[in-house]
């Protein structure tokens, strides 16, 4: 970002983002950092505006706090149903940092157009995005990353605290349960958990290339066939930990195997 955007003020009949009136026209409405402290927050984008036009723009106003980043100005504050954060560290390059709170069904472009709508400029005012519309991701704001954060939680890290403890992942634990899981994270992951989990197996069967891997670690479980359902207690906990044991299994293979990944045939 090298040149920040105009943005206009407040139009004439907007009242302070803090002042709640019943046909107020301010489109937002401001929450304290105190009270909305313990917002679970992601990042949405980067704009090339300043953070003192933003507040000027929707009356909002700007309180002080610090992490460890450093000191840092901040308002929370509700914009057409979203629960938004724009923020800026001392000693940062101009530009606004805007956070919303994690969830919800509106996706992160609409989000930020109507954030952009209220504050009168258009999408070129977005420096950075987390949904890459002209945005080269590779090059992340440094306020988003600083190198000084919590260390992102490695595949060997979630599988270790998983295989110890699947109850506080899945609840119940069961064969179908564990499966589920480990399919919703290996996508999360872009396929970088159990990638060639499923070519592996079926080298170790020595067929079954076209069977999902769950299919064939049931094979290996059960070699003897596949019990009948309803699984009783006693099978459903030995069809995990064989699960368990055979990820494992292939874990240790490509430690000893750093070159090796089973293709399908």
């Amino acid at each position: 970002m090298t040149e920040l955007i105009e943005v206009p003020d407040a139009e004439g009949d907007w009242e302070p983002a803090t002042e709640l009136h019943p046909s107020g026209r301010n489109p937002a409405r401001q929450a304290s950092m105190f009270q909305s402290a313990t917002w679970p927050l992601s990042t949405l984008a980067l704009l090339s505006v300043d953070l003192e036009a933003v507040a000027r723009r929707l009356k909002l106003t700007l309180e002080s706090s610090w992490d460890g980043h450093g000191r840092m100005r901040a308002a929370f504050f509700v914009l057409d149903g979203t629960d938004f954060v724009v923020t800026h560290h001392e000693g940062d390059a101009p530009g606004t940092h805007v956070w919303t709170r994690k969830g919800g069904p509106v996706d992160p472009a609409a989000r930020a157009g109507s954030l952009l709508a209220a504050l009168g400029v258009g999408p070129e005012a977005v420096s950075y995005s987390v949904w890459g519309v002209g945005t080269n991701l590779r090059h992340i704001p440094a306020a988003w990353g600083r190198g000084k954060g919590k260390p992102r939680r490695s595949y060997q890290d979630l599988w270790a605290n998983f295989r110890r403890s699947p109850e506080l992942f899945v609840g119940r634990v069961n064969f179908r349960t564990v499966v589920a899981f480990l399919n919703g994270y290996d996508i999360a992951s872009d396929k970088a958990l159990l990638n060639g989990f499923r070519e592996w197996l079926a080298a170790k069967l020595g067929y079954g290339w076209n069977l999902v891997y769950w299919v064939l670690a049931e094979k290996l479980i059960f070699p003897d066939g596949r019990p009948e359902e309803p699984w009783s207690p006693e099978t459903e906990q030995h069809a995990v930990a064989g699960l368990i044991g055979l990820i494992d299994e292939y874990f240790d293979n490509l430690a000893g195997n750093a070159e090796e990944c089973p293709k399908a045939v």
